[in-house]
């Protein structure tokens, strides 16, 4: 997964496009500025050159309404900018008013992501209804990281100590992937997340999913499984209703198995990945916060199988 260039200037959101609107006509108003100064600069290098035997070129000095003209366009674009500028500033961050649809926590390396009216918790994706302005509340646990959806909106700062708060919103559904666009550490080019734009139904059908406790298999390989969780002291780190839990160091794991990535971004979701992670996630994510517990590849299996239940 990468971020350029491409996801700007494809705005699927008022924020976005009106911020996309700025940028271009700025561009085009540059593009013209280079065109005369340019042409200029080739018109004195074609027709002003030296000539043998010529007198020296007259002097233009003290022309009063060329200086005020070169003084006076040059202000203008300024104040027209200017003006677009506070225009899309308005239309792209309008002032909070209500309380937060949801809370984002920006860890190292991850995105806790809370619905405080639904009581859904979820990690490094967030769901939304496409055509509903959702008010999002942006906080750091840690140092400063930048939240940033290029095709949603403009980049936010999360601060340690000091949340700040920013409008997200999809014009239609789909899967739009973010990024900490502030350096936040060893592993700050990891730490992605996905924003999955839904219909008002598909969203408050994943609403309910997420709160329904932990599937339970009553089979010898699942309680092994989770003895094994339980061993480990998964708990202590990571929340699974359904079991007493209320870890909060780490993503919670309740439906990981519906998730696309594991380690915000680092990998695919799959069976085979998820038990890679677990023997070793030093060795896939270096520094990050969850030892390496020396699984061995029967414990790392069963585990992975355990949390795979969970979808």
């Amino acid at each position: 997964m990468q971020i350029g260039l491409g996801p700007i200037f494809h705005p699927v959101s008022p924020q976005a496009g009106a911020i996309t609107g700025l940028f271009a006509t700025v561009l085009i108003i540059c593009a013209f500025i280079l065109a005369i100064v340019a042409g200029l600069v080739g018109y004195c290098a074609l027709c002003c050159r030296e000539k043998t035997g010529a007198p020296e070129p007259r002097q233009i000095m003290g022309h009063r309404k060329l200086e005020m003209a070169w003084t006076a366009i040059p202000f203008a674009i300024v104040v027209f900018i200017f003006g677009l500028t506070a225009r899309v500033m308005s239309s792209s961050d309008p002032a909070a008013n209500r309380d937060p649809d949801l809370v984002v926590t920006a860890r190292q390396w991850w995105w806790d992501v809370r619905y405080p009216a639904e009581g859904v918790h979820a990690a490094n994706e967030i769901h939304i209804p496409a055509g509903k302005p959702m008010l999002l509340r942006l906080e750091s646990a840690d140092v400063i990281h930048d939240f940033w959806v290029p095709q949603l909106g403009r980049k936010i700062h999360a601060v340690p100590g000091h949340p700040n708060e920013i409008w997200l919103e999809a014009d239609q559904p789909g899967t739009y992937l973010g990024a900490c666009a502030e350096f936040c550490g060893a592993q700050h080019a990891w730490m992605r997340f996905l924003v999955i734009a839904e219909s008002p139904a598909e969203f408050a059908s994943w609403t309910r999913q997420q709160l329904q406790p932990a599937a339970k298999n009553g089979d010898a390989s699942a309680e092994r499984s989770q003895k094994i969780f339980q061993q480990f002291a998964c708990l202590n780190c990571h929340a699974m209703n359904g079991l007493a839990t209320n870890g909060s160091a780490g993503p919670d794991l309740p439906h990981l198995a519906g998730r696309q990535t594991l380690g915000a971004g680092v990998m695919e979701n799959t069976p085979a990945n998820l038990a890679r992670w677990l023997s070793n996630p030093q060795a896939i994510k270096p520094g990050c916060l969850m030892p390496d517990f020396k699984l061995t590849e029967q414990q790392a299996n069963d585990l992975a199988g355990f949390l795979e239940s969970t979808k």
